[in-house]
């Protein structure tokens, strides 16, 4: 494993989606799922989300879009909130879903809006 690389992913994950989540998703895990977590952050967050041509706003958009058309709601939810934290505003993720219905599908993008409805619901109960 690359330490520096390992750090910068940490670092960009714990921006994005937070200290507290993903403190608990690199602590939690047992040998099995160990590995798994060590790949994301190092190459998802270290090697991808580090480099300088998009920034970390534009990637939030793009993983909105493409989570959505693999119709993937658990990932949603997590990248709604570090959509958030990167400057998306709630009007700006509805049209996401908008434009994701016609060029995914309108299943996919209503599973999208549902979930993250459900995160905007749990972020203002916290208000």
């Amino acid at each position: 494993m690359d330490k520096k690389r390992y750090d910068e992913g940490l670092a960009v994950r714990r921006a994005v989606l937070g200290a507290e989540y993903v403190d608990k998703a690199v602590k939690a895990p047992d040998e099995f799922s160990k590995p798994m977590q060590d790949l994301v952050t190092e190459y998802c967050w270290g090697e991808v989300w580090t480099r300088p041509e998009l920034d970390r706003r534009t990637r939030s958009f793009l993983n909105l879009a493409m989570l959505t058309a693999l119709n993937r709601p658990h990932e949603i939810k997590l990248h709604v909130v570090g959509a958030l934290n990167n400057g998306l505003t709630r009007t700006e993720i509805r049209e996401v879903f908008l434009q994701a219905a016609i060029y995914c599908g309108v299943p996919a993008a209503i599973d999208a809006m549902r979930v993250t409805k459900e995160v905007f619901a749990d972020l203002d109960s916290r208000k």
